[in-house]
Order: structure tokens, then C-alpha cells, then sequence
């Protein structure tokens, strides 16, 4: 149906063109329908008739550009997008236009320079931010690939490899990658750190620790080293200093990732009951993690009972029965999901479960 109203638009248009021939906007309309049915190349004679009747005619650069680059005619859709952001710099969608096409050109610099100006022309856009994704990791592979050809023993080199591991949660490689960079430059800050993370990822306590007192014994300021250590301490069962260090922490640094809960655990160790249901109210308003979140409404529930809260404490009890059963349901929808996933094709192997966060 759309179809049919488009070849109806197409023929009207090629009419009034026909009738009108110095009407550039004629010759603009019938471009814009041909290009939305994919007759490409009659869009394109259509819009350089437009322009050439109206040189300045809004939008003829933009969408000649578009059907030039649908052709993979990449020079010249280049050519007219940037006419187009020429004459309206403040024209979001040239610019992210202008950004696809340097994309396609292999210029990925090019292109993040033009998605940004896009992106600040027209924030939070899905469009611009995907491609605008693209140009920049581009930028990143481009100068971290630099950099191997330059020195590919470098530790920096290892350390690019190990948060590219941590981030697909190979910790394990991670692992062995930090190593690397820690025997190129023992003394370089941050890496003892960064160690001890995917250590504690991977449950290895006593190494993890270990990296982290050595990332202190190099930078006593690394608030991420004390904030988890402090967590460790949590976790062992010694409250008093788990706390000292975690409000060392957040006294630098405030809002790192879990602080309210990890906080309030402690307080609960020390007998600190009041402050530790503060900590878990907080933790429930400001978490981004859901299981984070779930656990601190069973934290909140012990801290009222032991508060003589009880109606609260009713509430919040439900409340973490609630987000289990929720959670409980999800899991296994996922498995179910797999279950079909195996049944089609057998020899796919079911994915690691990441480590809950800390």
C-alpha cells in the first residue's frame, strides 16, 4: 500500500516537474520520493536539477548525499553532505550524515569529529550516538594498533590487553596480561590495582589482597586499593576496619560503586544499626545494580528487626522476597532460552556465570 502511494507521489511529482520545469522544489519532492522507493540513481538526477535551478535549496545537498552514498559513491556523497553543513552548520542530521559517509571512507577521525558536532547539536539521539560509538572505538583500535607497531613489548600494550579481557570477563587472561605489564614496569601506578580487581573476580582473596597492599606500598592515595581492601575486610568479617577504610575512601572519592551497601555491611559488623539502615536506604535509592539492590532489602529488614522496627521490617522482608522470586523467574527464562538454544544447535556451550559484584 505505502508503495503504491509512493509510485502515485512519484508520478505526481514527475508531472509537476514536467509542467514546472525551472521549479526546483518539483524536482526536490520527485528526488525524495524516488529515493524513499530505492530508484537511486533518478533521485539523484532529480536533486542536481534542484540545485541547479536553487544552488542554496534546503536539504537537495543532504539527500543527494544520501542517495550518492547508497550507491557507495562515497566521494562525492561526501561532497554534498558537506555542502549541506556548510550552508547549515547547525543541522544535526548532515553532520551524522557527514560522519557515516567518513565512516564508510575508513576516516574514522573525520567521522568522530563530525558525530560529535552532531551529537552536541542534537543530544541523546540513538542514531547519532551509535554511529558516533563506532568512529570513536575506531579512533581507539586505530591508536592502540599504532602503538603495538611501535613498541609491542610495551607494558602499555599488555595493559590495553588486560582491560580488554576484564571487559569480556576473561579475568584469567586479564590476569596473566597485568602480570606482563607489572614485570615490564614494576613501579608504574595503577596496575597493582587494576591486578587485584580481576584477582577478586575470580575469588582469588589472598592474591587480590596481596596486589592491592602493593598498589599502596607504590601510591598510598589509590582510593579504589583502600575502598577494596576495606571491602575485604567486610567480607572477612572485621567491621571496625572495614569501615575505617571504606569512609577513607569515600572522604576522597564519594559515590564509588556499592559504597552505601558495602558501608552499611559494615556498620552492621560494628553494631552501628541505625547508621547501617541509613547506608541500605540509600544503597536502594542509588544502586544501579539489581542484585545489589535486592540484597540491600535483606540487609534493611535485618536492620530493622534489630532497630525493633518491625512493620518496616515486615515490608522490607517482602519487599527482597519479592525481587528473588522476580530474579528467580528470569533465571530461569534464560534457561529455558538455552535449553531451545542447545536443542537447535548442539554444540553451543552455555556461557560462564559472571561473579556478583562486590
Amino acid at each position: 500500500m505505502r508503495e503504491g502511494n509512493l509510485k502515485e507521489a512519484a508520478a505526481g511529482f514527475a508531472a509537476a516537474a514536467k509542467r514546472q520545469p525551472t521549479f526546483a522544489e518539483a524536482h526536490f519532492n520527485l528526488g525524495l520520493v524516488d529515493e524513499e522507493l530505492g530508484k537511486y540513481e533518478e533521485a539523484i538526477v532529480s536533486f542536481r536539477e534542484a540545485l541547479k535551478l536553487k544552488p542554496h535549496l534546503r536539504g537537495a545537498n543532504l539527500f543527494l548525499g544520501i542517495s550518492e552514498f547508497e550507491l557507495n559513491h562515497l566521494d562525492d556523497a561526501a561532497s554534498a553532505v558537506m555542502k549541506e553543513t556548510a550552508a547549515d552548520p547547525k543541522d544535526a542530521n548532515a553532520w551524522m550524515w557527514l560522519g557515516v559517509v567518513r565512516l564508510a571512507q575508513d576516516r574514522p577521525e573525520d567521522a568522530a569529529e563530525a558525530l560529535d558536532r552532531a551529537d552536541k547539536l542534537k543530544p541523546g539521539d540513538a542514531d547519532i550516538l551509535y554511529h558516533r560509538g563506532r568512529a570513536h572505538l575506531l579512533v581507539s583500535k586505530d591508536s592502540y594498533a599504532e602503538m603495538f607497531k611501535i613498541d609491542p613489548n610495551s607494558w602499555r600494550v599488555h595493559r590495553v590487553l588486560a582491560q580488554a579481557d576484564s571487559e569480556a570477563d576473561h579475568h584469567a587472561d586479564a590476569i596473566v596480561e597485568y602480570e606482563a605489564a607489572i614485570k615490564l614496569a614494576p613501579r608504574e601506578p595503577g596496575l597493582h590495582e587494576e591486578l587485584g580487581s580481576e584477582y577478586l573476580a575470580i575469588n582469588k582473596i589472598t592474591e587480590g589482597e596481596a596486589a592491592l597492599r602493593q598498589e599502596l606500598e607504590i601510591n598510598p592515595n589509590n582510593v579504589l586499593a583502600i575502598y577494596k581492601l576495606g571491602v575485604i575486610r567486610v567480607d572477612q568479617g572485621d567491621g571496625a576496619k572495614g569501615k575505617e577504610l571504606i569512609e577513607a575512601a569515600q572522604r576522597v572519592k564519594p559515590g564509588m560503586v556499592h559504597m552505601d551497601y558495602n558501608l552499611g555491611r559494615a556498620e552492621m559488623l560494628t553494631g552501628d544499626t541505625e547508621d547501617a539502615a541509613r547506608e541500605f536506604e540509600a544503597a536502594i535509592k542509588r544502586d544501579s545494580d539489581p542484585q545489589v539492590v535486592t540484597q540491600a532489602w535483606y540487609q534493611l529488614g535485618t536492620a530493622y528487626r534489630r532497630l525493633r522496627r518491625m512493620d518496616e521490617a515486615r515490608t522490607a522482608m517482602a519487599t527482597y522476597q519479592q525481587l528473588k522470586d522476580t530474579e528467580a523467574q528470569k533465571t530461569q527464562e534464560q534457561r529455558e532460552r538455552l535449553r531451545v538454544d542447545h536443542a537447535s544447535d548442539p554444540g553451543t556451550k552455555t556461557p560462564d556465570q559472571p561473579n556478583q559484584p562486590q
